[in-house]
């Protein structure tokens, strides 16, 4: 199983849940528009990252605090942020618990009731969580995809037994970008909630125009055992300084906070100032929102001159079948500059390439053209 996580994990004698962060300011230039080999840095459309940058308030904010680098976070700035999460998301401020967590919770949850607790999840798919709770002694179970690459739910609650610890599922999902249907998604949940803690993964959720009605916090609110996480890593683009947050039933919100989870100095000060600001900002993920949309539509228009089947992607990044092997197409375009990132097993030919700033999108495009006339 491979190890990914979207930040650091720590463990000491016992379990610690709470890491070091040491943030440092981002750069406000954007990724470059092109890039030749041996000249300029390739284009990266290889980590989901948002290449039209944060909101403008984030620089401002970030620049208000940098006198005071030296000084650890303030608890009562963390609790107002929690506080301003709470009003966001309409919940109450005991529900959410601040941090890049998914490590930290499978940590957490894969250390209750001792080794050998299951957790499911889809795979291809993002294994923070699930390789966490590995190294505590739970099982990491695979449920593939169903046939329209979306998170096979029948398949997902007829696994479930006494074993099962936790569902972790992504939706969208990563790699193919797919949602699952909301009526059928919601009910899954409440279903699998009643054996075991569901936990949603929504990085990529703000990316649909219908985030708030489609959004498993609903259920969250309604005392439901599901566990929503959400980043500011994608749409708000703070990927140089992540943060993000989990809303959670009242009990395991409490004690993810006794183990020290989502404390101020672990946050870092320039990180709360960037994330406040962006939550604040709901224009700017509006424009990326729209923005994102125009571009994936015209790489689906060039999937579908190209006859290359593709998943109805609602995220910041398209997956299509290239007919070849991923690490032929992702040797191709990194001859011309451009970086794609790593195959998807057991999806050989499949390829998924973040959407870039437009320009960046068309010299991948060009490509991809190039790479299929020879």
């Amino acid at each position: 199983m491979s190890h990914l996580t979207r930040r650091d994990l720590l463990q000491t004698s016992g379990l610690a849940l709470a890491g070091a962060l040491t943030p440092a300011p981002p750069s406000m230039a954007q990724e470059p528009t092109s890039a030749s080999p041996g000249t300029h840095s390739p284009i990266r459309l290889c980590f989901n990252e948002n290449p039209f940058g944060p909101s403008a308030a984030v620089a401002q904010a970030i620049a208000r605090e940098l006198s005071q680098a030296n000084r650890y976070a303030d608890e009562s700035t963390a609790a107002a942020f929690a506080e301003q999460i709470a009003a966001y998301e309409q919940i109450p401020v005991e529900q959410v618990v601040l941090g890049e967590i998914l490590g930290l919770l499978g940590l957490y949850l894969g250390s209750q009731g001792g080794p050998g607790g299951e957790f499911l999840y889809s795979t291809p798919g993002f294994l923070a969580l699930i390789d966490s709770a590995a190294n505590v002694g739970s099982i990491g179970v695979g449920i593939p995809l169903n046939a329209d690459y979306k998170n096979d739910l029948p398949a997902l609650l007829a696994r479930i037994n006494a074993k099962t610890r936790a569902l972790y599922l992504v939706n969208p999902h990563n790699p193919t970008g797919t949602v699952n249907d909301d009526a059928a998604f919601k009910d899954f949940l409440l279903q699998a909630s009643r054996h075991a803690v569901a936990i949603v993964d929504e990085a990529y959720l703000e990316y649909a125009a219908d985030f708030r009605r489609r959004t498993a916090a609903n259920l969250t609110r309604a005392g439901a055992n599901v566990v929503v996480f959400r980043t500011f890593d994608k749409i708000q683009g703070l990927a140089g300084l992540p943060i993000g947050y989990v809303l959670a039933p009242r009990p395991l919100a409490a004690a993810l906070r006794k183990q020290g989870t989502g404390d101020a100095e672990s946050l870092g000060r320039l990180n709360l100032a960037a994330a406040r600001a962006a939550l604040a900002d709901t224009a700017q993920v509006a424009s990326t929102r729209d923005a994102v949309a125009r571009e994936r539509q015209l790489w689906n228009v060039v999937l579908d001159e190209l006859k290359l089947p593709h998943t109805p992607s609602t995220a910041n990044f398209i997956f299509f079948n290239a007919g070849r092997p991923q690490p032929e197409v992702a040797a191709a375009l990194r001859q011309r500059g451009i970086n794609i990132g790593r195959a998807h097993p057991p999806f050989t030919n499949w390829v998924r390439i973040t959407l870039g700033l437009p320009e960046e999108n068309r010299q991948a495009q060009a490509g991809l053209r190039q790479l299929l006339a020879t």
